[in-house]
This record gives C-alpha cells, structure tokens and sequence, in this order.
C-alpha cells in the first residue's frame, strides 16, 4: 500500500495489530458455549473468560501507552504482540477453567501493549499533513 507521507509497514503493522486486539475480544464470545461444556462452567465463570480480557485490556491501557513513551513504543509493541501471542498458546493447552481465564487476563494485557501503542507509532512516523489519512485507514 504506497501512500505518500505514510510509511506502508508501519500502517500495515497498525491496521493488523488494530484488528487483532478488538477481533480477539468479540471472537471469544462465539466459542463461549463450546468452552462452558468442556470445563463445566456455570454463568458466573464463563462471564469470567470475556470479562477478564476487557478488565486487564482497559486497566493498562494508559499505563503502556506512558510506558511506552519512556522505554519506547517499538519495545512495547513487539512485547504485546509477543505476550499476546505465547497467552493465545497458553489457553489452546489450559486444563482448567483458572488457567483458561488466567492467560485470558494476560491475554489481554498483552492487548493493552499492542493497542496502547499502535496508534501512537503510526502518527508518530507519519508526515503531519497525511496523520488523517493514516488514522482514516487503520
């Protein structure tokens, strides 16, 4: 995607990181029912799997984002991406349902990283006059 003023991989990483983060938190929601009957949740567990994602998603959310301003947003990026990606791992083998919601909360901290940071590096690489059009792409 060449777009003057918008560095292409960096929007590219921004669009996938900017899907990924919201798409993991509503995909869950179809495979709620499934995950109920292999470990015999009731309602108030299940509620659990959604809830701990958005809670860890939403608590540390602004603390990256300033993180990332002190240590560097490329660091923490790559570090949400990874953690995001190892907790995604973690809950295909979870023998339980506190391990399951365990690295569903890491999962989304990991969300925090990568969404705290996504917007604030493309703007940041891209030309001022083109910041419209990047953020009116991802």
């Amino acid at each position: 995607m060449k777009v003057p003023g918008i560095s292409g991989i960096t929007l590219i990483i921004a669009i996938c990181c900017g899907f990924l983060t919201p798409f993991d938190l509503s995909a869950v929601n179809i495979a709620l029912p499934t995950i109920a009957r292999e470990f015999c949740l009731d309602a108030i567990e299940l509620s659990w799997v959604s809830s701990a994602y958005l809670l860890a998603s939403a608590a540390f959310l602004v603390p990256f984002g300033r993180i990332g301003d002190i240590f560097g947003r490329k660091k923490i990026l790559t570090g949400g991406i990874a953690l995001f990606t190892l907790a995604s791992m973690g809950m295909m083998f979870s023998s339980s349902s506190l391990v399951l919601i365990s690295f569903r909360l890491v999962q989304g901290i990991g969300a925090s990283m990568i969404f705290g940071t996504a917007v604030a590096i493309l703007t940041s690489v891209t030309d001022p006059s083109r910041r419209g059009q990047a953020l009116g792409i991802y």
